[in-house]
């Protein structure tokens, strides 16, 4: 049986676990050895590792000819320094990994003005979040064309599920942009991000990036609309840019400074990805019907 090494055991690595452990022999990377006894309920072999401590991943090295990699870049830099200590440790085994699935963000895209995007358009991160995925697809690119290893990049974008919903902000009443000046946002189930990366884990292409999108077209008031319709909560106020702009954060306000619609043709076409959750309107429609606490 294959080996396989999970960095990143977060809430998409937790999904796709059950159906990797019938398929390989799991090993997941932690920080924290409170995470010990979950994983080990969970089918996977723990390996107490830290990619902010560089010494402690020699352990990684050429245990794993299969790798997910879901651990984001650190909080600040201009480049991702646990990607790099990842593949140094990496090239220091006799073993390499044969194929490596990671998962990016689709803010390595930039701004496009609401235009459809295919995987092929050039890459203008513009924030620093961004530009350190940027420059992890960057390395990881390179490391694989380096040592002929097949490495597949998932660029998604908002990831929801029924316990992954921004309710806090509806119940907060913080305002969105009016229709005229709205952005394009995109979606992806986190059922369906964890199932795309098993396929990518089987079928990616070298050096391939695959946009990880749902089927929706929505903007963002529509989507915080159409939740807020669900759950049963009062709509966002919309209102001016200037005005929204001295209300939040900058944070906040860089997820409305980038709009584009995602092209998904390359997931189904190439990785035979069928959506389980092709849509948010569809599925909240589902939550709601299976009255599954999604709006609680």
């Amino acid at each position: 049986m294959q080996r396989l090494l999970i960095i990143g055991c977060g809430d998409i690595a937790r999904r796709a676990l059950p159906w990797l452990v019938k398929h390989f022999r799991v090993y997941a990377a932690v920080r924290s050895p409170a995470r010990i006894a979950e994983l080990r309920a969970l089918g996977a072999t723990p390996l107490i590792a830290d990619l902010d401590r560089p010494a402690s991943l020699k352990r990684l090295a050429g245990i794993g000819s299969l790798v997910l990699h879901f651990a984001p870049p650190q909080e600040k830099g201009a480049r991702d320094r646990r990607t790099q200590a990842l593949l140094a440790t990496f090239g220091q085994a006799k073993i390499l990994p044969q194929r490596l699935v990671y998962i990016s963000t689709s803010g390595v895209y930039g701004d496009c003005a609401g235009a459809w995007v295919a995987e092929e358009r050039p890459l203008r991160a513009q924030t620093p979040r961004a530009q350190r995925r940027a420059d992890a697809e960057k390395q990881l690119r390179r490391f694989g064309s380096r040592n002929r290893s097949v490495v597949s990049i998932l660029r998604a974008p908002g990831i929801y599920a029924g316990d992954r919903l921004p309710l806090a902000r509806l119940h907060a009443g913080l305002p969105l942009l009016r229709e005229s000046e709205d952005v394009h946002t995109n979606h992806i189930h986190a059922d369906d991000l964890a199932a795309i990366a098993c396929r990518a884990l089987a079928r990616g292409r070298p050096g391939r990036a695959y946009n990880a999108s749902d089927d929706s077209v929505l903007k963002m008031g529509a989507y915080f609309d159409l939740l807020a319709d669900r759950c049963g909560l009062p709509r966002a106020p919309r209102l001016p840019r200037a005005e929204v702009e001295r209300q939040l954060s900058p944070a906040m306000l860089s997820f409305m400074g980038e709009s584009r619609r995602l092209s998904n043709r390359r997931i189904k076409r190439e990785l035979g990805v069928r959506l389980r959750f092709p849509d948010v309107a569809s599925t909240l429609n589902a939550m709601e019907k299976e009255k599954t606490g999604c709006c609680g």
